[in-house]
């Protein structure tokens, strides 16, 4: 028996992908909870796409009537013969981006120019830790903003799938110090993992002692796999006809879709699209990753608004930085600074170009100066869209931002 308590023990690291638990566990599924989302009309929830690399701004939301920004990226630039999807203010999209501007052309697309946050931070990996976890440049959190709103709500109580990411693991925003949601690429796969037959036999054998590590492994294992079984059973009432991206990306948006349209009890979704960190070729990579972006959006909208669920749905795009304003000598950009930022949903109160274009004679030696702190617009989504304690989650230090949802 001690052996195999050792053996359990040394595949423990699964717990990170989760597997099989004591059945006498799985009572913990059905234990009391706050009203579930499908009991609650109208309940909002949260789709987060992270674009990983860095995603160049300019060439995103374009001030294409700006003679600052040609003179920087003299071939670079994008023209309105290009085919740029005009917008307001002087500004358009880019050509790539026509699923974007059918939901802008809906009302049901915000944009924010210039969004950062003080001190900015050129690293990939620390600047994207600073927008996961919603803190200053100044400070180093261990856990996430999405993370603390799931502490925030009922931490005794909530199970992993009221946070979903759709990937292999698990990031850092979607961690707090008492609850954490769930990775996965799709319920069948989640499930079938579940089902390990060598953890089976071993969960058969074994029982949890009294000790608070052990318990706390089994407990972690016991909501896991009711989680598996809960998204697995779930996943099969609805099955999308909607016409995704046939990538990755275009995959995972059907699949968020699908677990939204079949009533899974899920307040946050997580997504990212990476490839993104443009310095050679930045024409050819926007041009593929956009259409990626515009058009698996534009799906995930129509498959929602088919049934019912665009209105109580809220998509926030952000990217760890922008790039420099002037171009480099390989026909990319560099690592910059301030970028923009995306809201999507049919229930919108601000729509449209939100603020000011980016300034493009007051640089920072050579990068963007941030107009919004990202942490204001983290603020109005956790106030005023999840009515959650913004205050308590984000801390203070910054103008928070209201009326945008």
């Amino acid at each position: 028996m001690a052996s195999t308590r050792r053996e359990f023990l040394r595949t423990s690291a699964l717990a990170s992908t989760l597997l099989l638990v004591p059945k006498f566990l799985r009572a913990l599924d059905r234990g009391p909870c706050l009203a579930r989302l499908a009991d609650a009309p109208g309940a909002r929830r949260l789709i987060v796409v992270q674009l990983g690399g860095g995603n160049d701004g300019l060439n995103t939301v374009i001030p294409y009537k700006n003679d600052l920004y040609y003179k920087a990226r003299p071939t670079l630039g994008l023209k309105e013969t290009d085919g740029i999807l005009a917008l307001e203010k002087d500004m358009g999209l880019h050509p790539a981006l026509k699923g974007l501007k059918g939901l802008y052309d809906q009302g049901h697309l915000a944009v924010l120019n210039s969004v950062g946050y003080p001190n900015p931070d050129r690293s990939h990996f620390r600047s994207m830790d600073i927008w996961q976890s919603g803190s200053g440049s100044g400070e180093v959190v261990s856990t996430g903003w999405l993370g603390r709103y799931l502490d925030s709500n009922c931490p005794d109580c909530q199970r992993p799938y009221n946070a979903l990411e759709i990937d292999d693991t698990l990031s850092l925003a979607m961690k707090g110090s008492i609850r954490k949601g769930l990775a996965l690429k799709n319920p069948d796969r989640f499930h079938q993992i579940n089902q390990n037959h060598l953890l089976a036999k071993v969960s058969k054998e074994t029982k949890p002692e009294h000790h608070d590590q052990v318990d706390y492994l089994y407990k972690t294992l016991a909501e896991t796999a009711s989680s598996a079984d809960y998204l697995y059973d779930k996943s099969k009432i609805y099955k999308s006809a909607v016409a995704y991206p046939n990538s990755e990306f275009g995959k995972n948006l059907k699949t968020t879709a699908e677990l939204i349209n079949s009533g899974v009890e899920s307040r946050v979704y997580y997504l990212a699209l990476s490839g993104f960190d443009t310095h050679v070729r930045q024409h050819q990579e926007q041009q593929r990753l956009f259409t990626d972006l515009g058009n698996g959006l534009a799906a995930l909208a129509d498959d929602l608004q088919k049934n019912d669920q665009w209105n109580n749905t809220l998509v926030l795009v952000f990217s760890e930085f922008g790039r420099r304003v002037g171009q480099n000598a390989s026909n990319g950009t560099d690592h910059g600074t301030a970028n923009n930022v995306f809201l999507a949903g049919g229930a919108l109160q601000k729509k449209g170009i939100i603020n000011d274009a980016p300034d493009l004679v007051n640089l920072d030696q050579g990068d963007l100066r941030h107009q919004v702190d990202f942490r204001s617009i983290y603020a109005n989504i956790l106030k005023d869209w999840l009515e959650a304690d913004d205050t308590a989650i984000l801390g203070t230090g910054f103008e928070r931002m209201s009326g945008l949802v």
